[in-house]
């Protein structure tokens, strides 16, 4: 389906070729996304002041397992790509199994990589493969006081007392 946000990793290719050649500039935002929260939302708006079109993608269930241990994720990759695909702010989603976005990042070489706030230009993993795609990365978002591992230790858990 042409209008879907969500694709796969060649479908995404084809759209950034397109967006590229239209003069618009591309930027990546990746995360788990289980549990959208408004830190969420922030991220990914201030990723998006960063260019015309924005990427964001999603680590798969079995990468967010291995992230972040066991009972994880709260909600399959499918349902966290229809929920982003859902925010206004975002153009494509596409859901990844490795562990970081370094050959994500390979393929669409996209413009800017944006971070959220709990990293620092120095910290990002992957840094080093965007300034050698021709990119830059960017820290967005609001100070890192939102976390969906906090919610669920907190406020789920909490719930069971």
């Amino acid at each position: 389906m042409e209008d879907s946000k969500i694709v796969s990793r060649e479908q995404l290719r084809e759209r950034v070729e397109q967006w590229r050649r239209a003069g618009e500039r591309i930027v990546l935002a990746n995360g788990n996304f289980d549990l959208l929260h408004v830190g969420h939302v922030r991220y990914l708006r201030g990723a998006k002041e960063l260019g015309e079109k924005l990427v964001v993608a999603i680590n798969s269930d079995e990468s967010v397992r291995v992230l972040k241990g066991e009972g994880r994720p709260v909600m399959p990759a499918a349902e966290r790509a229809e929920i982003v695909a859902a925010l206004a702010d975002v153009d494509a989603v596409v859901i990844f199994p490795e562990l970081d976005v370094r050959v994500l990042i390979r393929e669409i070489r996209p413009d800017v990589h944006a971070k959220g706030t709990d990293y620092t230009q120095d910290s990002v993993p992957e840094r080093d493969v965007v300034k050698e795609c021709g990119g830059r990365v960017a820290i967005v978002g609001d100070a890192k006081n939102h976390s969906t591992s906090e919610i669920i230790r907190t406020r789920l858990a909490g719930s069971k007392a």
